[in-house]
């Protein structure tokens, strides 16, 4: 057992010394108490090292492979995502297999107007007219609609201004 630990500490020694990530050592982040009943206090400056060589090299085989996972799944949701959109969005274009009218609408609250012709919801969205808004809609109950071919309607206390609308943020 003490020539396999012997093994493994040689080779986190190799490892520490490839490595740039430092570590300020087992004597420093254990307390003397803990040290000393861990019985590491009997051990070789060299040792130590070893020691600490092992602990730096797990960590950064970890930090490694919790990166690459991570990168894979953002790679598998990117991916997912891209399947889910149709032929025509792949190409900017409207898809007209999607009955509009399953699509529910949003209600929300207007906080109020963020400049020009865009108004911020208290959900936090930021929506647009691409047609001049003519009614109040600062602290009012409005909702939003979807329309044929991918457009928005926006509708102000439960009357519909047929004023068309896209989401800008």
């Amino acid at each position: 057992m003490k020539t396999l630990f012997a093994l493994f500490l040689l080779t986190a020694g190799v490892a520490l010394a490839q490595s740039s990530t430092t570590f300020p050592g087992v004597k420093t982040v254990m307390s003397p108490e803990d040290f000393a009943r861990a019985g590491l206090s009997a051990l070789t400056p060299e040792q130590l090292a070893l020691i600490d060589a092992a602990i730096v090299n797990h960590y950064n085989r970890t930090v490694t492979t919790a990166a690459s996972q991570q990168a894979a799944v953002i790679v598998q949701q990117q991916t997912i995502a891209t399947n889910k959109r149709s032929w025509l969005d792949r190409f900017g274009m409207p898809d007209f297999g999607t009955d509009w009218r399953n699509i529910p609408s949003l209600k929300a609250h207007c906080t109020g107007w963020v400049g020009g012709n865009s108004f911020k919801l208290d959900n936090g969205q930021v929506w647009e007219g691409y047609d001049t808004i003519t009614t109040e809609v600062a602290n009012k109950d409005i909702e939003i609609q979807a329309r044929p071919g991918g457009e928005f309607a926006l509708i102000v206390n439960g009357i519909n201004t047929t004023i068309q609308v896209h989401r800008i943020k």
